[in-house]
Order: C-alpha cells, then structure tokens, then sequence
C-alpha cells in the first residue's frame, strides 16, 4: 500500500532520527524469501561494519547509501514497516528483519504478509531503470506524461504502472483522476493536451498533498501505513473518491461515488463528472 507520500514520509523520518552516519553492526535475517541481493553480494553479511551515507526515495523504493558504495533498496509493497528498537526489546513475530547498529539500536523491518522485498545492490541506477519519471520533479511535465501514456489500456491501469509514472498506487491515481475529472477507463488515444495538462497537474496535486500530510493511513490494523515514528498519515481525512463508495461526489454533489474493478484493482470514481 504505501506509495509516493508514505515512502517519502518513511524516509523523511529516518532522516530526522540520525540513521545517516550510523553505523550497521550486523543483520539479522528471519524470513530469507524477503532478501536479495545483486552481482554475488551476500545480504547476510555483506552489510557488517558499513557506514549509512545517505537515504533517499526512487518511485516506492528506500534507498540507503552505504560507505562501501553499495546501496540496501527497500521495497515496502503491500504492509512493510521500518521502526528503531531498542536492542534488549522484544522482537514482534511479523518483524522479520533487523539491522544492529553500533550505537545500541535496532532498525527492525515488519512485514505482516511478508510481501516486501530488500535488495543489497551495488549499481542502483541499472537496477532501477525500468522506472518512469519522478512526479515531484521539474521535468514532469503534461509533454513527459504524454510520451510515456501508450496503448490502449485504460488510464487507470497506465498510471499504476511504474515505467509510466513512478510512485503512484491505487490510492493516489484514483484521486489524481477524480481531480483530473477524467475516467479510470479514458483510453489515451482519446485525451486531448487540455486533458493531459489536467492530469498532470492533479497528479502533483495529490501527491504534494498527501506529502503534506505525512501519508494515509486507512483504518487501524496493524497492517496498515504507520511512519517510523509509529504516527497515522492523516490525508485520509481529504480523500475524494478512495474508498467513498456509496458517498456524495464532493463536486457533484448529488452523484454518488462508484467502485468498480479495473485491471484487478479496485477503483473508485464518481460517474457524474468523470465521464
């Protein structure tokens, strides 16, 4: 689930909790189907002893820069969740994964359905460049949008995809559509340039916003986005169509939003004025 905002959030937090100069001791790997590693580097042991340069994002991964210049890239997917811990704490069943540092914590990796993935990687330009353009970035433009839109699946299924556009999951292409006041089911073929500029600037619309509020967090099961901090994202609060089904369109008014199924995925939009 966490996309663009609750992994940006994630690491915006590390950031602010010192991770960058720290220093990992050893790993602990519980669940061995979670881990990966490139070009006969050893995820077990090839982090001991590396110094934490930098942290950044690239679509929905984690990036962590290590001394050694290899990179740890973490992949959240579905319920992943990172949190500090201290090292005589207990360790919860669903965390999977902990990274000891020398100052005494830990960085503990939880995973209910064990559907991320973390990859030690020492070429991550090669390894991430099946991915499409950054959204929050100055070179996303309507033109950029346009060019990378092909085929003739629906848009929905377009935007999910992350050679198209990189960041963005369920949650924030339907709410960039809805502010779009485009369909989930628009063929691209069929968008005019007054569409595409609409799209794309609903796309950092959403995206900025969700930032702003540090990500969404939908319900309160333990599976859903927390931040390192263990903090709800509060976005779900201005949520327009993502799981309002049977509610007034804010826009229209006396419309009511819709769900259907579009390429698998659940999908929600308001059928009067996303025609």
């Amino acid at each position: 689930m966490p996309e663009l905002p609750e992994v940006q959030t994630v690491v915006n937090d590390l950031k602010s909790t010192g991770i960058i100069g720290g220093v990992i001791d050893c790993v602990e790997v519980y669940w061995d189907n979670l881990v990966g590693a490139s070009d006969g580097l050893n995820f077990k042991t090839g982090l001991n002893n590396l110094l934490v340069t930098d942290i950044s994002r690239r679509a929905k991964y984690i990036n962590i820069a290590l001394n050694n210049h290899t990179n740890l890239l973490i992949h959240l997917r579905m319920t992943g969740k990172l949190r500090w811990a201290d090292v005589n704490s207990s360790r919860d069943k669903h965390e999977h994964i902990v990274f000891n540092f020398t100052d005494g914590r830990q960085l503990r990796y939880h995973d209910t359905r064990k559907f991320g993935r973390l990859f030690l990687v020492d070429n991550t330009k090669e390894f991430l460049a099946h991915l499409g353009p950054e959204p929050l970035e100055k070179s996303f433009t309507w033109q950029v949008l346009k060019a990378n839109l092909k085929g003739q699946r629906p848009l929905k299924t377009q935007l999910l995809d992350q050679t198209v556009v990189a960041g963005l999951g369920n949650i924030y292409v339907d709410e960039a559509l809805w502010e779009a006041k485009l369909s989930p089911l628009r063929k691209v073929d069929t968008l005019s340039v007054s569409d595409l500029k609409r799209l794309q600037k609903a796309i950092v619309k959403v995206l900025k916003s969700g930032l702003k509020n540090m990500g969404t967090t939908l319900g309160t099961s333990a599976a859903n986005f927390y931040s390192v901090a263990g903090r709800r994202g509060n976005n779900s609060d201005g949520l327009k169509v993502f799981r309002r089904t049977g509610l007034a369109c804010n826009r229209c008014k006396s419309i009511l939003i819709n769900r259907i199924v579009v390429g698998q995925r659940s999908t929600h939009f308001c059928e009067g004025c996303q025609k």
